[in-house]
């Protein structure tokens, strides 16, 4: 029988790239995104963009009663807010959360008892390595997707005696007009005589070549599969060469020591 999957933020990078991917293996992908029509280039039959808004539960609702079955869940929507927490803008903070976690909830929260029904299903949450370590201009970020892996890990206990598998994905920096399109910045905190100008100077570049120049999202969607495949698969799953660099070293060393080395690396 052919599974299903739905997945948020399916529009483009790795939700589109993971949507088309899992769809030429026979599975059925529902793409859920507030924008279906940027899918409309996309003439497969096992791809069917649905418009989906993962700050609206009503909507969510809708979106899950209309799909008679749902096998893997994948919660990939998501962007990151580049602030000072000094420089902070309420809506902005309120904002990077409601996408980023809440909107992990509200979908999870409507999938869940379809699941549980069923006595199976499999959740995939993409968070980050930034999941693991900090940066500075990017707490926000950071702080939603730590939230993400508190989510997986208390789910994980939540859910097992239903046969629901969760994971989480933890991806480096991946070339995905992340940068372009899916990064907020405070101006505050951009402004040339901001008191934190050297750190932007010295960061901002660095991190948005590094976003684009990352690893292909192709990889993301390959390990999904893994992941679905697998019934043994590891909790976490890290992947591209900034998560796997910083996230190893991070076990490795004390606090200290690992802010030491990532001042080093990014010249802080």
């Amino acid at each position: 029988m052919q599974r299903v999957v739905l997945i948020t933020g399916a529009s483009q990078g790795m939700g589109r790239a993971t949507a088309l991917y899992l769809a030429k293996n026979n599975f059925l992908v529902y793409a859920g995104t507030r924008t279906p029509h940027k899918l409309s280039d996309i003439k497969h039959p096992n791809i069917k963009p649905i418009k989906l808004d993962i700050t609206n539960s009503e909507n969510i609702k809708q979106v899950t009663n209309s799909i008679k079955k749902i096998d893997i869940l994948i919660n990939n929507a998501g962007y990151g807010l580049v602030s000072t927490v000094e420089n902070m803008d309420e809506k902005q903070m309120y904002d990077q959360f409601n996408i980023n976690v809440f909107g992990v909830l509200r979908v999870c929260k409507a999938v869940i008892p379809m699941m549980r029904k069923q006595q199976s299903g499999i959740i995939i949450n993409i968070s980050s390595f930034l999941g693991k370590i900090g940066l500075p201009l990017l707490t926000f970020y950071n702080s939603s997707k730590y939230a993400v892996e508190g989510i997986t890990d208390s789910l994980r206990y939540e859910l097992r005696d239903f046969n629901i598998r969760v994971h989480s994905i933890l991806p480096g920096f991946f070339d995905t007009n992340f940068a372009r399109d899916n990064l907020v910045t405070n101006p505050k905190t951009f402004d040339k005589n901001s008191p934190y100008s050297s750190i932007v100077s010295n960061l901002a570049p660095t991190i948005i070549k590094q976003i684009n120049h990352g690893n292909d999202a192709i990889e993301v969607a390959k390990i999904i599969e893994q992941i679905i495949e697998n019934q043994n698969f590891p909790s976490h799953a890290t992947i591209g060469d900034k998560a796997r660099k910083f996230i190893p070293m991070k076990k490795e060393l004390s606090d200290e020591d690992f802010e030491r080395r990532v001042r080093e690396y990014y010249n802080l």
